[in-house]
């Protein structure tokens, strides 16, 4: 008990000693309060006046920020999600020079009704030109549900909406990796997944079945997988 009562006198300030917070770290920690309390939640605009639950937000370029330097700085990084809504946000718009952005030079884009992958900025923005020009600006993806704790690894499920209506056979999910290139976080692999118009239900069970029968039969088969 005396060596508490000791050290705690030891750590008590006298009237004399100086303020325990120093003037420069007392400014940079009254600076980061002003900054924080600046923050506000990102503006969520939604495309479907009927469904306000199923929103695409537009990106913050400070408050989505997730990194910090060695001065307690925030940069100007968006979150994993964040640039995804913002993907989404500029197809939307066909303001395809923010989606160029967020894209990487060598990112890997697979789109699961086409054979091959696109590879590369220029052939995804190509295939994304081509996108725009077949569809009308009512025609609008609508983010159902969206992973956050990630910022490298994103997952979405959204479909399409027609002037606010749900447009048939849209649904789709997508999967988006995400790295730091030049001081921005950019999209470096991207997979859609879309509902597919025919639905076998359990024939698929069947094909699935019959394959695996097949390569089990004949296992020179898989080398044309």
């Amino acid at each position: 008990m005396s060596l508490l009562t000791n050290s705690t006198t030891l750590l008590r300030p006298s009237k004399l000693s100086p303020p325990l917070l120093h003037p420069h770290t007392a400014s940079i920690a009254t600076r980061s309060t002003q900054r924080r309390s600046r923050r506000c939640n990102p503006l969520r605009v939604s495309s479907s006046p009927q469904n306000p639950t199923a929103t695409i937000a537009e990106p913050v370029t400070t408050a989505q920020s997730d990194e910090a330097n060695d001065d307690g700085d925030e940069f100007k990084l968006l979150s994993g999600s964040s640039v995804v809504r913002a993907f989404y946000t500029g197809i939307n718009s066909h303001d395809l020079g923010s989606v160029e952005e967020l894209i990487a030079h060598n990112c890997v884009y697979e789109d699961l009704i086409f054979p091959q992958p696109f590879v590369g900025r220029k052939a995804i923005m190509d295939f994304f030109n081509k996108f725009i020009d077949t569809i009308s600006m009512e025609l609008q993806f609508v983010i159902d549900d969206i992973s956050e704790a990630d910022s490298s690894a994103v997952g979405v499920t959204w479909h399409l909406e027609w002037k606010g209506r749900p447009f048939p056979f849209s649904k789709g999910c997508s999967f988006y990796r995400l790295e730091v290139l030049n001081g921005k976080r950019q999209i470096i692999y991207g997979r859609d997944s879309v509902e597919p118009f025919f639905k076998p239900g359990e024939t698929a069970l069947v094909a699935i079945r019959g394959v695996a029968w097949l390569l089990q039969q004949f296992p020179k088969l898989a080398d044309w997988l």
